[in-house]
């Protein structure tokens, strides 16, 4: 299989989560990019067997977890991680595996203790007026709690790629393993169990993202 990128291949069978809410096609670029096989499916079933699941989303949390109830992925993801199995949120995906966010009053999955704020509720008066909502571009990470697996050969000043209204805050700040700095600090990785999360886009983040989706899918789980 060809490579465009100096990554070894991953012989791991990843799957990807389609439940109509998910930037699919640039994460399956990405994982062909790095000559790693992969199932996408709307059908829990088609997964069951994956090793490793990838749960990308963009969009609306209320319309997402509708999706994700009607194609029976909720039940699906909670027992998935119940049980111990590799799991990474991108995005949206970062936001709903937690307890409740506050878009559109949404309950959501509770794969992690927490909310998902808006960032108007936690920027103050002068910070409204000079960040721009959504946070949309390039920013580099700080790690802290110990970083995460998925930051292994990745450089510390490296940038990555956000789009996101909302904030993810975790009742056990221990598992924020980088956080972004937009006026507060914006938690970037989130990891507790099996579960590994990025608020980032790490298939829209160049060669650093991809290292970080190689360390997913081949590296060892939490």
């Amino acid at each position: 299989m060809s490579k465009t990128h100096d990554f070894d291949i991953i012989p791991t069978m990843i799957g990807i989560v389609d439940y109509n809410a998910g930037n699919i096609t640039s994460v399956e670029r990405a994982l062909k990019s790095l000559g790693i096989e992969y199932i996408r499916s709307q059908k829990p079933s088609d997964l069951q067997n994956c090793e490793k699941l990838i749960f990308p989303g963009v969009g609306d949390a209320a319309y997402a977890m509708a999706q994700l109830k009607e194609t029976g992925f909720d039940d699906f993801l909670k027992k998935w991680a119940a049980d111990g199995k590799p799991l990474m949120g991108i995005c949206l995906g970062s936001q709903i595996i937690f307890d409740f966010s506050e878009e559109g009053d949404t309950p959501c999955l509770g794969l992690i203790k927490g909310k998902i704020r808006h960032f108007g509720n936690l920027l103050s008066d002068e910070e409204k007026a000079v960040k721009k909502i959504p946070h949309m571009g390039w920013n580099n990470l700080s790690r802290i709690n110990g970083g995460s697996y998925v930051f292994d050969k990745v450089p510390e000043a490296a940038d990555f790629y956000f789009v996101h209204s909302y904030v993810i805050c975790p009742e056990d700040a221990t598992v924020i393993k980088a956080y972004a700095d937009y006026g507060v600090q914006v938690p970037a990785v989130v990891q507790c169990g099996s579960v590994v999360a990025c608020q980032f886009h790490p298939e829209k983040s160049g060669v650093p993202g991809l290292q970080i989706l190689k360390n997913f899918c081949g590296g060892s789980s939490c």
